[in-house]
């Protein structure tokens, strides 16, 4: 039998101020923890959401500052600052705000939702800001203006792609359905902002992580399982060559949520298979989010 991995939660939300809104998050840290312990989860990465476009109700980084000051043993967390914030101007002093949160023990910058381009002079602006500051950023990629939440870019990820050259010493961790869609050649504009089915074509997805070491990937989500759901036998492939820049994540919003017990489930078998090996399984769940954030 093998040995337990404690895992790390790359992505994780808690609501504990606004339980009575529509918001997408009706979990508090309390809930959160006792789905943990039932996925064999040690810590996990709470991620506020400051942009009108991803949270009715901003979820604050001083919430999620109390959160982690009642249970520090089992969160840490990153800060969040929208790129329009302190003037909307691609000059907006940023950094003095993430310095602040820094020195509170924020471990990097996210869930960016904002709605602008990623390339957008505010979006670099904050982006040069983390940099500088060495905080990896945790972004929500979108396809549209319309809809829905998240920095914007195109089919490809030419904007994405723009600021991994520009920002080589800054880490990125992609996410959102937007973004995983992009594992597989016949990534569509009618499909890509769903979870597409069928065998995998590598895809573009692939290029950009072996043409720039500073992007990583975040598993949280439907979005992060049906992309390595949906082709076994690729998923295999994926992990092996890339098994030191993907990080193990839930994205829980409900304690009704299922999909991380049996994305939980899906990486356990791969791992019993011997198709994920036993060093990149490690790895994934848990040690490459230590050595990304310094846990």
């Amino acid at each position: 039998m093998k040995e337990t991995i404690k895992k790390i939660d790359i992505h994780a939300h808690v609501a504990n101020h606004y339980r009575s809104t529509p918001s997408l998050i009706k979990i508090d840290d309390n809930e959160l923890i006792e789905m943990y312990d039932k996925l064999g989860i040690e810590r996990g990465v709470l991620l506020p959401i400051v942009s009108p476009e991803g949270m009715e109700s901003p979820m604050t980084n001083e919430e999620i500052i109390k959160s982690v000051e009642r249970h520090g043993d089992r969160f840490s967390w990153f800060c969040n600052v929208d790129p329009r914030a302190c003037s909307n101007s691609p000059t907006s002093k940023l950094g003095k705000l993430l310095e602040h949160y820094k020195a509170l023990g924020a471990k990097g910058v996210g869930e960016i939702t904002a709605n602008i381009y990623f390339d957008d002079p505010k979006t670099d602006n904050l982006l040069s800001c983390c940099e500088e500051l060495d905080m990896p950023v945790l972004f929500h990629l979108n396809p549209s203006f319309v809809g829905s939440y998240g920095v914007v870019d195109g089919l490809g990820l030419p904007r994405l792609e723009k600021m991994l050259k520009k920002h080589r010493e800054l880490t990125f961790i992609g996410h959102s359905a937007a973004f995983w869609s992009e594992i597989s050649a016949d990534n569509t504009e009618e499909i890509r902002n769903g979870y597409p089915k069928g065998k995998v074509t590598e895809g573009r997805l692939a290029t950009l992580l072996r043409e720039n070491e500073n992007l990583t990937c975040d598993l949280s989500a439907g979005s992060g399982a049906n992309a390595m759901m949906r082709d076994r036998e690729y998923a295999a492939k994926f992990l092996a060559e890339f098994g030191d820049r993907v990080m193990y994540g839930c994205d829980i919003g409900s304690q009704a949520n299922t999909h991380p017990f049996t994305f939980s489930d899906f990486l356990e078998s791969m791992r019993e298979s011997g198709e994920l090996s036993e060093e990149n399984y490690r790895k994934i769940c848990r040690e490459n989010a230590e050595r990304f954030l310094e846990l």
